[in-house]
């Protein structure tokens, strides 16, 4: 039995954590755990024995931190760490997995690593894993769905292994960068992984929540790994605040939720593993039913197709857009930005994406603005093209699930999509026509359509993942063509295929087109039509929607239609895609509107008064968003960045020295290479005015003194990703405490936590970026 057919017919068990019993065993703080497959590989093939005794099936190689970012030898590491699991596994029927952990770097346009370098390190990992006789492939603790993204490409790109992957989730149910439970579970089942599920982060009792959540959505197995709980320091040493009779108990009722894959992470020893399969060997097995959704998905969360009419916003594309043509013709990212900002605040639910244009490089401008709209909206996107290779290419860097526009009856169209669809996953918008032409009838249309499914099904892509555009014919020309539309969309959803129209094609060659769009469409959501292309700043398209859906039960007590009614402006007022005010455009994420507000700004206004009155306001503002989790890391990330463009400006018009707050000390403790939380709280503080001194990542605690020393800094900042690298935070405090003791200390990390940090002598604990810049403020003001 193979671990696919294990992982379907039964509850399989992976091992914990590897960290805290290291340890235990003299890992000293700040040495690599993946050093000891060379240098102690008795006491690790002796960890991987303890957990099959105690009833592991899956043996996670001591690979987690594994890739050529850290190490200089990393074949011969991962080489060594496969050999110590399968030496271990001898006489147990259990799988090696190849564990491959975050790079600690955050991706573009976040951070600074590229995708395709991100790809690249991960698939050399893989190719060395695969080759050295890896069972599978386990991704995870990922907090970023780019990452899982560029981890998930690589190891299905080089190597033909099973692929699990696990998340983990904050407190809050979704991860850092904003994915909720539905938006991962959208992108890694279109990726194709096969199994998904959570680890990290969170002790048993928190992950049962989200556990019960993704139950809701996957329909492949789901894997739970918890922590035991939070860590606190005893004795100088890491304890968590879950036993292992308790862990056991829970992770029976995450069983019940819907997991058929369980271990632990963090602080669960042999004896929690040992506990779990007790308590859990004999409950009874079910794997997750096929749930059939029409879902696409943006980083944070998940839009389904067939519940409501979903509006497509259609104005990001050149077709009969004079402005629009000019701005790709300039490369004017800034304009065809805030054409997705205007149209994501009248509410939509889905962006179309078209730049076609002959004398531009549609490759290279589809996937530049995917990208980039993806920095200052989390909408998911619809990419529109007849360009197989930019839709390739677009499709591949998108951080989601995608709606593909679009596949046809042609055997070359088909040949060329259902290939990237399998691949990257998506939804693609059918359109009936095949070689034949557009059939006139309704009936020829839904010939074409169930061509096009049965063609999918090949290449093992469901019905649900299509939705048929029957297509809207000019009326002006043919006066039966709306009849023919409605018809087929009719037919279609009699046979529960999901349906797509681009709508205003249905009024050219008409005077006032919008008033003869809002008929048609509302007829065409009466036959059943489930999502459309329109312009939402047509007040006729929007009345037809806001009214349909209250008048057909969809908008809970009319509050939609009430809100929406009551925003109503006079058409000389309304402004389609400007951005008025300096704060606007931070607070949107538009870097380039922001400086050039913030150069006109300097005109009637000082340097000074424009920070204060204008900057600090808007970052506040996207600050108390995140906050209240309305906002999430990359808005909270692109308003900085707009923010850091409108400071250039400024900046160059004061005195040397005038606009820095004070000075700052960051780093990451020595040990740990993960930096993706010291440099968000960088990249924040920098932009509230405070002058950050970035030590990096694996820091010595004597030269965090020497730095603050010399800086004269009031303020030290340290981050922790993992628990073995706690001890050396603890070091680097207790020596400013001794050398710099008027100096405060804030503390950060996935493995912090309030109780934790006062513990190991800290001042102050952040729980996200915000909470440092609020503890600064506090400091310096």
């Amino acid at each position: 039995m193979n671990v696919l057919e294990k992982i379907k017919n039964e509850i399989t068990y992976v091992d914990g954590g590897a960290g805290t019993l290291l340890q235990s065993w003299g890992l000293e703080a700040g040495v690599s755990p993946e050093i000891w497959n060379i240098t102690n590989p008795d006491k690790i093939q002796k960890m991987h024995r303890l957990y099959l005794e105690a009833g592991a099936n899956i043996i996670t190689a001591c690979t987690f931190g594994a890739n050529r970012l850290k190490f200089d030898n990393l074949e011969e590491i991962i080489t060594s760490a496969i050999a110590n699991a399968k030496e271990a596994c001898k006489g147990f029927d259990a799988f090696v997995a190849l564990d491959i952990g975050p790079t600690g770097r955050m991706l573009e346009p976040l951070g600074d690593l590229p995708f395709e370098e991100a790809v690249s390190v991960f698939a050399e990992t893989v190719k060395i894993g695969a080759k050295a006789g890896a069972d599978l492939v386990l991704i995870e603790t990922m907090n970023d769905s780019y990452e899982t993204k560029a981890a998930v490409l690589a190891a299905k790109e080089n190597c033909d292994l099973p692929v699990f992957v696990t998340n983990a989730y904050s407190d809050n149910g979704k991860l850092m960068t904003g994915a909720d439970p539905a938006a991962m579970v959208a992108m890694l089942e279109g990726l194709g992984v096969d199994a998904l599920g959570m680890n990290c982060s969170m002790g048993p009792r928190q992950m049962l929540e989200v556990a019960a959540e993704t139950a809701k959505y996957a329909s492949v197995p789901i894997i739970v790994n918890p922590n035991a709980g939070l860590p606190k320091m005893v004795d100088g040493k890491s304890v968590f605040d879950v036993d292992a009779e308790e862990f056991s108990d829970i992770m029976c009722e995450i069983v019940a939720a819907g997991a058929t894959i369980i271990g632990g992470c963090c602080g669960t020893t042999p004896e929690y593993i040992r506990k779990t399969v007790e308590k859990t060997r004999n409950l009874p097995f079910t794997l997750p039913e096929k749930k059939n959704k029409t879902v696409v998905s943006s980083y944070t969360h998940a839009v389904e197709i067939g519940n409501a009419p979903v509006i497509i916003g259609e104005r990001i594309n050149p077709t009969g857009k004079k402005l629009f043509k000019e701005a790709l013709r300039r490369n004017d990212l800034n304009y065809i930005l805030g054409e997705g900002v205007s149209q994501h605040k009248k509410g939509v639910s889905i962006l179309d994406v078209n730049v076609g244009l002959p004398e531009i490089d549609e490759k290279a401008m589809l996937t530049s603005v995917t990208a980039s709209l993806q920095a200052v909206s989390d909408l998911p996107l619809q990419i529109d093209t007849v360009d197989y290779d930019a839709m390739a290419a677009a499709m591949r860097i998108y951080n989601g699930k995608a709606l593909i526009n679009s596949v046809n009856g042609k055997a070359e169209s088909m040949a060329a999509v259902f290939p990237l669809i399998k691949k990257y996953g998506g939804c693609a918008i059918a359109v009936t026509l095949d070689e034949n032409g557009i059939p006139e009838t309704a009936e020829g249309r839904v010939a074409v359509a169930e061509k096009i499914i049965a063609e999918a099904a090949k290449y093992g892509i469901g019905k649900n993942e299509i939705i048929v555009d029957p297509l809207a014919m000019a009326v002006s020309s043919d006066m039966n063509s709306a009849n023919v539309t409605l018809e087929a969309v009719r037919m279609l959803n009699a046979k529960g295929i999901r349906t797509s129209l681009g709508v205003s094609n249905i009024s050219f060659g008409l005077p006032s087109r919008a008033d003869v769009n809002a008929v048609f469409y509302t007829m065409a959501m009466q036959c059943g039509l489930d999502c459309a292309i329109i312009n939402p700043h047509s007040d006729e398209m929007m009345k037809a929607w806001h009214g349909f859906m209250a008048l057909t039960g969809k908008d809970a007590n009319c509050c939609d239609y009430i809100e929406f009614a009551s925003k109503q402006t006079p058409a000389e007022a309304k402004t389609a895609a400007s951005v008025d005010t300096l704060e606007n455009a931070i607070v949107k994420g538009l870097k380039e509107s922001a400086y050039n507000l913030a150069c006109e700004a300097l005109k009637t206004v000082s340097p000074l008064d424009i920070i204060d009155k204008m900057i600090i306001p808007a970052l506040n503002t996207v600050g108390r968003g995140f906050e209240a989790k309305t906002v999430y890391l990359p808005q909270l990330l692109m308003s900085a960045e707009a923010a850091g463009r409108a400071f250039e400006a400024v900046k160059a018009a004061m005195p040397a020295g005038e606009s820095k707050k004070g000075r700052i000390v960051i780093a990451t403790v020595k040990g740990d290479i993960h930096d993706i939380g010291k440099n968000i709280v960088k990249t924040l503080l920098e932009n509230y005015g405070y002058e950050v001194i970035d030590l990096g990542k694996d820091v010595a605690p004597e030269k965090v003194v020497e730095a603050a020393k010399t800086s004269g800094a009031k303020l030290v900042g340290l981050s922790a990703l993992m628990t073995t690298t706690v001890p050396a935070m603890e070091e680097t405090i207790k020596l400013l405490r001794k050398e710099l003791p008027e100096c405060k200390v804030t503390v950060g990390g996935a493995v912090m936590t309030a109780e934790y940090a006062a513990m190991i002598g800290a001042d102050n604990f952040s729980p996200d970026a915000m909470h440092g810049v609020r503890y600064a403020e506090e400091i310096f003001n």
